[in-house]
């Protein structure tokens, strides 16, 4: 066998540290390493892995170029703290759900490669509990593949949430109440709850997801009646539609089921007053017969929004 096929499989399977090591530069660089964070999460692409969380363990090795005054001076300001390992950990874990191993890897690598002290960072992820072994993925990303970051932008204009209760889809007042939102100066974002109950299952997880499905069909069925209604499922979507000022119709099952801090269930109002939350809404308003929940405005018909 090659030498050289020797070297990669010695090396293919140690740890993030110990292939670091394997650098034949001329000047190494000196190294942060986080090791054996393990998390529970809920993370993957296949279906048995929704609605459950799973241990991950994260090893994370930085190289990084340090400030040798503050070294000497024994200041913590002037060097890659380990905090900026478990924070960027922290953070894109909160961000949303994600499916792929790789892509949160390589959010967690981006988010270090943040630091002007990173140069390069090795970053692995394996899964644990999928069977008797450990399933993962590694990476090994530097700061000249670290993706551009743009100057953040300025949050987009705050919304009116409106939520339409069951059986005012048809309503002869929710045409001109669409009048009114579309031509108003705050962009308005318009949920719609189903006229029909939907299908009852034996699992609550596969409930909450039924329960989703009926509001983004409700959604679909108000844009039917209004081409000016568009029906939008992401946040991405969601923060476009505000900036230009456009009417959006929110189907809220896939926001929801990817967020890391939705409410558990499918409540419409409570939906309502999670994505006002999100939005930093000025107004919520809930539009039909029933309770006044705390938080929203509450009107009776269409016709009075």
């Amino acid at each position: 066998m090659p030498a050289d096929d020797t070297l990669a499989l010695g090396t293919a399977f140690s740890s993030p540290l110990d292939r670091a090591r394997q650098d034949t530069a001329t000047h190494p660089l000196d190294r942060i390493v986080l090791r054996d964070h393990v998390r529970s999460v809920e993370i993957g692409a296949f279906q048995q892995e929704r609605g459950v969380t799973q241990r991950i363990r994260f090893d994370i090795v930085t190289e990084v170029s340090l400030d040798a005054d503050a070294v000497a001076g024994d200041d913590v300001d002037g060097i890659l703290s380990y905090d900026t390992l478990l924070e960027a950990v922290e953070a894109e874990l909160a961000a949303e759900r994600v499916n792929l191993l790789e892509t949160l890897a390589e959010r967690v690598a981006a988010r270090v490669l943040l630091h002007d002290r990173a140069a390069r960072v090795f970053v692995r992820i394996e899964k644990l509990d999928r069977g008797p072994f450990v399933l993962g993925v590694e990476i090994v990303r530097s700061r000249v593949q670290a993706p551009v970051v743009q100057a953040p932008e300025a949050p987009p204009p705050q919304p009116h949430v409106v939520l339409l209760r069951p059986g005012l889809i048809a309503d002869p007042g929710t045409a001109g109440m669409i009048d009114r939102l579309a031509a108003g100066p705050t962009p308005a974002i318009v949920i719609v709850a189903p006229d029909v109950a939907p299908p009852q299952a034996m699992h609550p997880a596969a409930q909450r997801r039924i329960d989703l499905l009926a509001l983004d069909q409700a959604g679909w069925q108000l844009a039917a009646c209004d081409p000016r209604c568009v029906v939008i499922d992401t946040r991405t979507e969601l923060d476009w539609a505000l900036r230009h000022g456009n009417l959006s119709v929110w189907a809220p099952a896939r926001m929801v089921l990817d967020a890391t801090d939705s409410p558990d269930g499918a409540d419409p109002e409570a939906l309502a007053l999670w994505l006002a939350g999100t939005f930093d809404a000025v107004q919520v308003t809930c539009v039909g017969d029933g309770p006044h929940p705390a938080g929203m405005d509450c009107v009776a018909s269409p016709s009075a929004l």
